[in-house]
């Protein structure tokens, strides 16, 4: 079998691996939920090679992420519940949906998308939703909240600021940045008695309390929270590295050093270039 630019072809390899018998045994043995986090790493690595301006390795992790959908396709088809086309079908039906001043009438593209019309949609996306899952007699009892459809997956900082999003469109909200420092504050405080407390248990609870606003507050200032902290990890790294190096000049080890000596090294790293 030889590489293609053909879709059909990534297709057919997917099932010749999932095939009983001379497949692949590690992938026969996979399911939706061995997968999952395959399908969240991918994700992130073309996060990454994106942050990176690395456009080569963005080909290559794009790819990737296209395998984990042919993935997940393919083990549904299996299960007679949908395949890849029907996957494709579902996604351009909803842009074309989402979109009515691009592929609607031409009254609705001259007048470009009306206010709300967007959230409109997605209402009715969801009430059909319901109706089908209805028909299919699937539960919908955990899924009927105002947030509830916000994926449980998403990393933390994500699904923070997505419930925070959701809640503001009913005016569950602050009207600025300012008395979420003050909330900050208090978190803090409560921090604290929780640790002196000693109470394990509370003292994650007040810690994640403590992020959650934090959240919200660079929500407020327009600030992206996963991208925030990813040049903040970044940052660290390369100061890290910035010592490690210094150190080995020096004939020296990470091991070896002390943590006065290392300080010392980062406040230099803080001011290099």
């Amino acid at each position: 079998m030889k590489p293609s630019r053909d879709i059909g072809r990534l297709l057919d390899i997917m099932a010749a691996l999932r095939t009983p018998v001379t497949g692949c045994p590690w992938d026969l043995e996979q399911n939706f939920k061995s997968i999952a986090p395959y399908t969240l790493e991918e994700a992130f690595e073309v996060i990454d090679a994106i942050e990176r301006d690395d456009i080569d390795d963005l080909r290559e992790e794009l790819g990737d992420l296209l395998l984990q959908v042919v993935f997940h396709a393919r083990m549904a088809e299996e299960m007679n519940a949908f395949d890849f086309g029907d996957v494709v079908q579902a996604i351009t039906h909803k842009m074309i949906r989402r979109h009515p001043h691009v592929f609607g009438a031409e009254a609705a593209r001259g007048a470009g998308m009306a206010k709300g019309m967007w959230d409109r949609i997605k209402a009715e996306e969801k009430a059909e939703r319901r109706e089908r899952r209805a028909a299919l007699n699937l539960s919908l009892a955990e899924k009927d909240g105002f947030l509830d459809d916000i994926p449980h997956g998403f990393p933390a900082l994500m699904r923070a600021l997505k419930l925070q999003q959701r809640a503001a469109k009913v005016g569950f909200d602050w009207s600025e940045a300012a008395p979420i420092l003050e909330k900050i504050e208090e978190e803090i405080g409560e921090l604290k008695q929780a640790i002196t407390s000693g109470d394990a248990k509370d003292t994650e609870e007040e810690y994640g309390d403590l992020l959650f606003v934090i959240v919200n507050l660079g929500r407020h200032l327009k600030l992206e929270p996963e991208s925030a902290l990813r040049g903040t990890n970044e940052k660290f790294r390369k100061r890290f590295h910035y010592i490690e190096r210094k150190l080995a000049e020096q004939d020296h080890s990470l091991d070896a050093a002390t943590l006065e000596e290392m300080e010392a090294l980062w406040q230099e790293a803080k001011t290099a270039k």
